[in-house]
C-alpha cells in the first residue's frame, strides 16, 4: 500500500513546477505593456498643468488608475482626444 517516491518522480515534479512558473512569468510580462504613463510624463507630452490633467482625469475623457499615490493615465485614451 506504500507508495515510494522515486528521484524520477522528483525530477518530473520538479519539471513540471519549473514549467509553470516560467508560463506564469512569461504571461504577467506580456500583461506590462507599458500603456499606462505617469502624470508627470503625460503633462511633459502634452504641456498641459496639473490642473488640465486633473480636468481630463475627472471629467472621465481619460481613464486613470492611482498606484501607491500616483497617477497613471492611458496612452490609449490620451491618443483618442486627438481622434475627436
Amino acid at each position: 500500500m506504500s507508495e515510494h517516491v522515486t528521484k524520477d518522480d522528483l525530477r518530473q515534479f520538479s519539471q513540471i513546477i519549473i514549467n509553470e512558473i516560467r508560463y506564469d512569468r512569461n504571461k504577467k510580462e506580456e500583461e506590462f505593456i507599458p500603456d499606462w504613463l505617469k502624470s508627470r510624463v503625460v503633462k511633459k507630452s502634452l504641456n498641459i498643468s496639473s490642473a488640465s490633467l486633473q480636468s481630463l482625469r475627472v471629467t472621465g475623457k481619460v481613464r486613470c488608475r492611482k498606484i501607491l499615490g500616483s497617477y497613471y493615465y492611458s496612452k490609449t485614451d490620451l491618443n483618442n482626444l486627438f481622434k475627436d
